[in-house]
C-alpha cells in the first residue's frame, strides 16, 4: 500500500506537470511565446494565490488554489502570473507598480483578469431582469398546460428583447464566465445538446474546455459559459433545470415501461434535450413574427475570442436513435420551464433549482 508521504509527492509531480503544459500553452496561445519556462513553486500562504518573483524568475502558486479550488482557478492565477512575467521580460518595464496601467493593459487586450486577486469575481445578487424572467417563470407551474406554456413564453420573450435593447443601446457590458457542472472524462451527447441549447437560446458562448483532476490524476472536459451576468444566471438556472427534470424523466419512463437497466439513458436523455430544443426553436418563430429578432452580441464573441485565441470545432457521432431516443424527444417536447415551488440550490448554488 502506498505511503500518504509517496502519494503526495507523486501528486506533486504530477501537478508540476500538468502546470508545466499549461503554461507553454497558454505561452503560445496568450504570448506568442515571448516568456522563457519559469521556475515552479507550490507556496503553502494562504494569504495570496499566486507571485511572479522576477529576481530569481519563479512563478510561485498557493498549494491549496492547485489541491482544492477547481482547476480553472488554477489557470486563471497563472495567466494572471505570466501576464506579470510578460510585462518584465517581454515589454521590459520596470518602472510602475505591479498592478500599473501597462500591466492593465495587457490583461486588458489578453482577456485575463487584471484584479489582484486574478479570479473571476461573483455577483452576490441575482441581476433584476431575472427576477422578473423567475417571477414570469412562477406562472409556468399552472396546472393549465396552456397558462403554463404561454408563461414560459413571455418570460423568453421578456429576456430576448433585454437582451436585443441592451445590444442595440451600445452600452459597454461587462462580461465573464462560469463553470458549469463537473468535469468528467468523456462529454455525453446529451450534455453537448443542452451546451447547443444554452448558447443558442439564452444569450451565453459556449466552450468545452479541457481541465485537470489533481486528486484523481486525470484530465477531463467541463462546460464554460460565458456572458453577462444575467445570462450566466439564466444559463445556470436551465443548465440544471434540464438535467435534474431529464433524469427524472428518464426514471419514470422505466418505471412505466418496466426496465431493469440504465442500457438506453443516454439514448433518452440525448432524445430529451433534442425534444426541448425543437420546442424552443418553435417558440422563437413565434417571437420572430413578432418582429423581436435576436443578433448575435459581438462583444460576446470577442471576449470568447480573446479567452481562447485559438479554438477547434470537432464534430461528434450521436447516439442511436432507437426508440428510447424517440421517447426521450416526445418527453422533451413538453418541458415547461418553470420556477420551483421550493429554492432548492442550482449547480452553482446561486439561482433556483427545478422542481422536486
Amino acid at each position: 500500500m502506498i505511503s500518504e508521504m509517496a502519494w503526495t509527492v507523486e501528486l506533486e509531480r504530477a501537478l508540476m506537470r500538468e502546470l508545466v503544459e499549461a503554461y507553454k500553452t497558454l505561452n503560445g496561445t496568450h504570448f506568442k511565446f515571448r516568456l522563457k519556462l519559469p521556475s515552479f513553486v507550490l507556496g503553502d500562504h494562504r494569504s495570496f494565490l499566486g507571485r511572479w518573483h522576477r529576481d530569481t524568475a519563479t512563478l510561485e502558486l498557493s498549494r491549496q488554489l492547485v489541491i482544492e479550488r477547481p482547476w480553472v482557478e488554477t489557470v486563471e492565477v497563472l495567466k494572471h502570473e505570466m501576464a506579470h512575467q510578460f510585462v518584465y521580460e517581454g515589454l521590459q518595464v520596470t518602472g510602475e507598480p505591479p498592478h500599473g496601467p501597462t500591466f492593465q493593459s495587457v490583461c486588458e487586450r489578453l482577456g485575463i483578469d487584471g484584479r489582484a486577486a486574478g479570479l473571476p469575481h461573483a455577483e452576490a445578487a441575482v441581476p433584476g431582469i431575472v427576477d422578473r424572467i423567475v417571477k414570469l417563470l412562477a406562472l409556468s407551474n399552472s396546472d393549465n398546460q396552456h397558462e403554463a406554456e404561454a408563461a414560459m413564453l413571455a418570460a423568453q420573450r421578456l429576456m430576448l428583447k433585454y437582451n436585443v435593447e441592451a445590444v442595440q443601446s451600445g452600452k459597454t457590458r461587462h462580461y465573464d464566465f462560469v463553470h458549469l457542472g463537473e468535469p468528467t472524462g468523456r462529454v455525453s451527447e446529451s450534455d453537448r445538446i443542452l451546451a447547443m441549447i444554452l448558447a443558442r437560446y439564452f444569450f451565453v458562448e459556449v466552450i468545452w474546455v479541457s481541465v485537470y483532476r489533481p486528486l484523481e490524476r486525470k484530465r477531463g472536459s467541463v462546460l464554460e459559459v460565458c456572458g453577462s451576468s444575467e445570462n450566466r444566471a439564466m444559463a445556470d438556472y436551465v443548465h440544471a433545470f434540464l438535467r435534474r427534470t431529464a433524469e427524472t424523466l428518464w426514471l419514470d419512463h422505466r418505471r412505466q415501461t418496466g426496465l431493469d437497466s440504465n442500457r438506453d439513458r443516454q439514448r433518452y436523455l440525448s432524445g430529451v434535450m433534442a425534444g426541448f430544443a425543437e420546442k424552443l426553436a418553435e417558440q422563437s418563430k413565434t417571437s420572430r413574427k413578432a418582429g423581436i429578432v435576436w443578433v448575435k452580441d459581438g462583444e460576446l464573441g470577442d471576449f470568447l475570442r480573446k479567452r481562447y485565441p485559438y479554438v477547434r470545432n470537432v464534430r461528434h457521432s450521436g447516439n442511436e436513435r432507437n426508440e428510447a431516443f424517440a421517447s426521450g424527444r416526445e418527453a422533451g417536447k413538453k418541458i415547461v420551464l418553470h420556477k420551483p415551488v421550493t429554492s432548492t440550490a442550482t449547480s452553482q448554488g446561486r439561482l433556483l433549482g427545478p422542481k422536486s
